[in-house]
This record gives structure tokens, sequence and C-alpha cells, in this order.
């Protein structure tokens, strides 16, 4: 696998309820994305050479994407905070470009906004996913 550049990674959000296409959030410079995956301990007095196990297939996955950019374009502004706020949960996709996209909703659980004086405007965001994703290998 040839070498990537963080801008080919993408955070996009479904454009609306009635359409099934995404659209890139404008301004994010830097992303994050963090698979997790809680497993069910099993350890007992029995366990060999005093190992911790795990229950294969149990347990609870997330995904969390955290991002910063600038602001380039009020309306993804206007959509992201009016999800914030209204505790809408949209579907985003992530795409990780050559190993894998993930598709499904995802809640805003931080908005962040702030800059210096000569300097333009930042925020930054951090996603949680709040159901079912699809994981598609690219």
């Amino acid at each position: 696998m040839a070498t990537l550049q963080g801008q080919d990674m993408l955070v996009r959000v479904r454009k609306d309820n009635t359409d099934q296409s995404f659209e890139t959030l404008a301004g994010i410079r830097r992303r994050q994305f963090r698979l997790s995956a809680l497993g069910v301990d099993m350890t007992h007095v029995n366990s060999p050479s005093g190992w911790r196990e795990f229950m294969q297939g149990a347990g609870v996955k997330s995904v969390e994407v955290s991002g910063e950019g600038v602001f380039v374009d009020a309306l993804s502004d206007a959509k992201l905070s009016t999800a914030f706020f209204e505790r809408e949960i949209p579907d985003f996709e992530l795409v990780i470009p050559e190993f894998l996209t993930l598709r499904g909703p995802f809640l805003i659980s931080d908005l962040n906004y702030g800059g210096h004086h000569f300097d333009e405007a930042e925020f930054s965001i951090t996603l949680k996913s709040a159901g079912a994703l699809q994981v598609e290998a690219n």
C-alpha cells in the first residue's frame, strides 16, 4: 500500500434525509478516526496462567471521529450547528482510502469555535457512533 496523504481521509455528511449522497465537510484540515472494541471479560480462577480472557464476539464496538479546521462555508456550518443544537443524529461517511469506508449515524458530541484576532476562525468537532455502521473495504 502506498503512503496516503492526510487530506485523502474524508469526513462526509449525508446531504439530506431524502438523498443517499454525501458531501465532504468543508474546511477540515486535521482529522482522526478512533475505532474501539470493549470486550466482555470472562477471566476466572482457572484462566490459563492467570491471563485475562475475553468472550469472542461479545462487547461494544464504537467509532469516534475528531476534526479541526477553518470556516469556509456558512451552509455546512449551519448544518452542523443545527444538528448539534437539535440533538439530531445525521448519517456520516468516513473514508480512509485503500483501507475502509464507514457509514452510519453519528452524534455530534462536541462542537468548538475559536480563532486568533488576525487569523481565520476555526472549529473543531467530535462525532461518536450512534448505531450500527456499514463497513466497506476499499
